[in-house]
């Protein structure tokens, strides 16, 4: 239990709030705006998923599509600034999942989003948070572990799926063959020609993703590496098959020290005027000592 609710910093949840919300209005307009397309789409079509099913979401029309589209961009920018966190992230997250339900009831699901969608759950329940507050907090640690939890989830099922559905024969079988073939780059293309290298990549693909929860065994000192080498995976995915994983790499951003991340901070200090000598002393910044008279 300690573990779980580990305190951090509100600095950190502000400024996870933001990145997360400012990534829902980014999704729709550059990432999913495919999925405004369904309001044009035949309701025979829309096989809602099991969670659709069970809550009796109503079929897609062109003004359920379009007002949540409209609403979502309204209320994650408001949301991103931190003002009622509670009310307006709680409704973040649930057009945000309707929005998914919407675009995974067509035939097509994405295992990418499921640590993002934690963390528009959770981040309702911690309150308040000022960016730079040093205020350590055990709910905003319970918000951040939990989606790490979901994020090294993402990895290790993805295995298990693999395994499940293509058995022992999967790390030797063709499928990053396949996937460049159908939307490999320049990079890709001089890979696959090197000699058992793509069979080599997909054992390690699959040992990276049953290893992913040892993440949480690595000293607290050395998991920014850790990180660094899950972000290397998923450049590297994008370099050769054009595959992004864009809300999942925000949320893995929860294993990072956000806190120290300022961009209005750097901003205003880049925009001040110098100080001059004698003149008051700003935040951060030390005046000259004076020589004194003899």
């Amino acid at each position: 239990m300690r573990w779980l609710f580990s305190p951090v910093p509100l600095g950190r949840i502000a400024a996870f709030r933001t990145l997360v919300y400012l990534f829902v209005a980014a999704d729709l307009v550059i990432f999913t705006p495919w999925v405004r397309a369904h309001a044009n789409t035949p309701g025979s079509l829309y096989e809602p998923l099991l969670v659709g099913r069970i809550l009796h979401l109503p079929t897609p029309t062109p003004l359920i599509v379009h007002s949540i589209f409209w609403a979502l961009i309204v209320l994650a920018l408001a949301a991103a600034t931190g003002r009622a966190p509670r009310i307006l992230g709680w409704a973040v997250f649930a057009l945000y999942f309707e929005w998914m339900i919407i675009a995974m009831s067509y035939g097509k699901v994405d295992h990418d989003r499921v640590g993002f969608l934690v963390a528009l759950a959770v981040l309702p329940t911690v309150g308040r948070a000022r960016h730079g507050d040093k205020t350590l907090s055990a709910a905003g640690g319970w918000a951040l572990r939990v989606t790490q939890i979901a994020v090294v989830c993402t990895y290790f099922l993805a295995a298990w799926a693999k395994l499940r559905f293509g058995g022992l024969d999967w790390p030797t079988s063709a499928v990053l063959a396949q996937a460049i073939i159908r939307r490999g780059t320049w990079l890709a293309d001089h890979i696959a020609v090197v000699p058992g290298l793509l069979i080599a990549a997909q054992f390690g693909i699959i040992a990276f993703e049953l290893l992913s929860p040892l993440i949480f065994a690595v000293p607290q000192r050395w998991r920014w590496a850790a990180v660094a080498f899950f972000y290397s995976f998923h450049v590297m995915t994008f370099a050769t098959i054009t595959i992004s994983f864009a809300p999942h790499l925000v949320a893995m951003t929860s294993f990072l020290a956000l806190e120290k991340l300022r961009p209005v901070v750097w901003v205003r200090r880049r925009l001040a005027p110098p100080a001059q000598p004698g003149g008051p002393v700003r935040d951060g910044e030390l005046q000259p000592a004076r020589a004194e008279k003899k």
